[in-house]
């Protein structure tokens, strides 16, 4: 990522997210990288001013407590959060998932592939995105 803020990932699943710090790390993304279980953890980690805003938000949709679409839902009504990107990181290909997560706001929708360097090409291709991409300093 081009800019040294961090990014916040949402995935209650242990394995997908010790995969995205592998892949950042076999891409050389030198960002902090903090990690929530779920949407209700990911709001209390964005509310809290000891924590600094993200530069990106990578989402999961399936998660328990609170899903990626109710936390989507709650985060683009807020003045401080709405402009962070947040791209959904999942395995649901439902075509009602993409509408309400792009009808939200997502800069992006990728499906997690199961393969381990396509899974490395999408995370790698993300970092490309945002790299070259202008975002307003808020």
């Amino acid at each position: 990522m081009k800019s040294s803020k961090s990014i916040l990932l949402v995935e209650d699943d242990k394995v997908d997210a010790m995969t995205v710090k592998r892949a950042l790390k076999e891409i050389k993304v030198t960002n902090r990288l903090n990690i929530t279980n779920n949407g209700e953890e990911a709001l209390a980690f964005l509310k809290d001013s000891e924590n600094d805003t993200p530069g990106i938000i990578l989402l999961d949709l399936n998660m328990p407590r609170m899903n990626g679409i109710e936390f989507l839902k709650i985060v683009k009504k807020e003045e401080g959060l709405k402009r962070i990107p947040v791209v959904v990181l999942t395995t649901s290909k439902e075509d009602q998932d993409k509408v309400d997560s792009f009808n939200l706001g997502v800069s992006g929708y990728m499906i997690k592939p199961i393969d381990y360097k396509k899974f490395v090409e999408v995370v790698k291709t993300i970092n490309l995105y945002w790299t070259l991409s202008e975002l307003p300093d808020e």
